[in-house]
């Protein structure tokens, strides 16, 4: 699904050379190179601001402190998610409320989200699923509607664009992680929060360094998710390969939108626009998911399943209140997605290899 040791080899130079650096600065948290990633990746995203972290599931958390967010407040979130996406708004206190997905493209249902909404809810965080960013505007315009603050998670959506906009830049704040597999992932875990909004960039700057303003002066409580200077500095030097590395993955996932051609398999909806779509995941469904991966395992490819368990089946969420009507496209896609291989170090040869094997499978 991935293979980190066939990246080009300008590519390991410049981290090594980005990791001398730091060394030699003897400057490792909050410097030089913290600063600069920030300032960079707030111009990636078309924004003014960006706080680096620890990882992706602080920036949720910290993002829903900064907004007030907490004890007695609902979130209304996707159960086709990483589980850090709840355990971010739970971590923050707030209580997630799960909706269900739309069927083609796994992303949250805006009719189901309006089910769930209380005169407790308070912010929707819409999760940019596989990697696709969809209906900005419809989402934009029900929160305004029902008064809630939106909330990104940007973490499998690096530099995908609606329009003229980067996911992060729709609502007050997004939540990006840089977890290694991730399309633009540093050597370890990392995150960054991303915002137009002063007030909230000055809070979380505050909270991910212990609730501190200025030195040994805590005016808040905070926490400890400070990107440290040689995360920093080794993804400046990843991010100068993510547009060409995302143009790679948008010829893969090409290539297998066109290719495959099983009527057992199911490829999920089209991006509304080539640049809304970056890939980090290409996610078929089957009925016959298992047999399907098993298969291709015998023919040399390599898939992953996400998600297998949606969030409301995991053990410390079965109470968590839902959609009145249920979660059945959640759970039916659960029982039948499955993840293609789709990063930039693939060969066209191998990506033959993929359409093929799925091509003559028989079920």
């Amino acid at each position: 699904m991935n293979d980190f040791r066939t990246e080009p080899a300008e590519l390991r130079e410049g981290m090594v050379a980005a990791a001398r650096g730091v060394i030699e600065s003897g400057w490792y948290i909050l410097g030089r190179e913290v600063e600069s990633f920030e300032k960079r990746w707030a111009v990636a995203c078309g924004v003014q601001h960006a706080i680096g972290l620890g990882n992706g599931m602080d920036a949720i958390e910290i993002a829903l402190r900064a907004l007030g967010i907490g004890h007695g407040d609902e979130v209304i979130t996707s159960p086709m998610t990483a589980f850090a996406s709840v355990l971010g708004i739970v971590r923050a206190g707030a209580t997630p409320v799960l909706a269900d997905i739309e069927s083609g493209t796994g992303l949250l249902d805006i009719d189901s989200v309006a089910r769930c909404v209380t005169a407790r809810t308070r912010a929707v965080l819409l999760v940019h699923l596989y990697g696709q960013v969809r209906q900005m505007d419809k989402w934009l315009a029900f929160c305004k509607d029902h008064g809630l603050e939106l909330i990104e998670d940007c973490a499998q959506a690096h530099i995908a664009s609606w329009g003229t906009r980067v996911a992060g830049s729709f609502g007050r704040a997004g939540a990006y992680s840089f977890y290694p597999t991730k399309n633009l992932g540093a050597i370890g875990d990392a995150g960054i929060l991303v915002t137009n909004d002063g007030d909230l960039a000055r809070l979380a700057s505050q909270l991910r360094n212990y609730g501190q303003s200025v030195r040994y002066h805590h005016p808040i409580l905070g926490m400890n998710s400070r990107l440290d200077e040689m995360q920093a500095a080794l993804l400046s030097a990843r991010m100068a390969w993510l547009q060409e590395f995302t143009a790679r993955r948008r010829k893969i996932a090409m290539r297998y939108r066109v290719g495959i051609r099983n009527p057992l398999v199911t490829l999920m909806d089209s991006p509304e626009e080539e640049m809304a779509h970056v890939y980090h995941l290409f996610v078929v469904l089957s009925e016959q998911r298992d047999a399907l991966q098993a298969h291709l395992q015998s023919e040399g490819v390599q898939t992953l399943i996400h998600y297998p368990i949606p969030i409301h089946q995991q053990e410390p969420c079965l109470e968590t209140a839902c959609d009145p009507l249920g979660l059945g496209r959640s759970e039916r896609h659960a029982a039948r997605c499955l993840s293609l291989p789709c990063h930039p170090q693939m060969t066209d040869a191998e990506t033959e290899q993929v359409v093929a094997a799925i091509n003559c499978f028989a079920g």
